[in-house]
């Protein structure tokens, strides 16, 4: 969904019953986004992580695999919300603890440089032979999931079962199995 940016300053979205006025911001010249933070707003991120928890509560998986860094409050909550649930962070970089790291590459929309995405061994471990859930904060153009996609090919014998987001910005990226909680324009011109 895009929307002609004219100056606008803010926009508002529901949540499902829940208000945010969200910040717009250039990205690009011509694209400018709603800006969608979770990190420092632990109200936010619990009724997001509950609304998001009831999408996908009844879905078949092991592990929520979701990448460093603004997502983890969420993929934290909704775990609390599911119970039993993990997770498994895809790191931006090599840490020195990681025994031996599988790695891919990563380009976003909000990011101006290419990224590392990156696993600890005994996290690949973890994972294969299981299903999966991938999840972000806001899926754009799908770049984060297809990196996490990759280093899922890497590491080998994972299936994913499923995509959630809080948000869909814009409509580059479609999926049958993406669980969301509402659509977020993007604002060109």
């Amino acid at each position: 969904m895009e929307i002609k940016y004219t100056g606008q300053t803010y926009y508002d979205i529901d949540l499902e019953g829940r208000v945010e006025r969200l910040v717009i911001a250039p990205v690009h010249p011509t694209l400018h986004i709603a800006s969608f933070v979770l990190l420092g707003d632990t109200n936010l991120t619990n009724y997001c992580a509950k609304v998001l928890a009831e999408k996908i509560k009844d879905l078949d998986y092991d592990y929520i695999v979701c990448p460093e860094a603004k997502v983890l409050p969420l993929a934290q909550s909704v775990c609390t919300y599911l119970g039993e649930k993990d997770f498994v962070v895809f790191r931006k970089g090599k840490k020195a603890y990681m025994l031996d790291a599988i790695e891919t590459e990563v380009k976003s929309i909000t990011t101006q440089a290419i990224q590392k995405m990156v696993v600890d061994i005994r996290d690949a471990n973890k994972l294969r032979g299981k299903k999966v859930l991938l999840m972000d904060d806001v899926v754009s153009t799908g770049g984060t999931f297809h990196a996490m996609q990759a280093l899922i090919d890497i590491i080998g014998d994972i299936e994913i079962v499923g995509y959630a987001a809080v948000l869909r910005e814009g409509t580059d990226f479609e999926a049958e199995n993406l669980y969301y909680i509402q659509d977020l324009p993007i604002f060109v011109g």
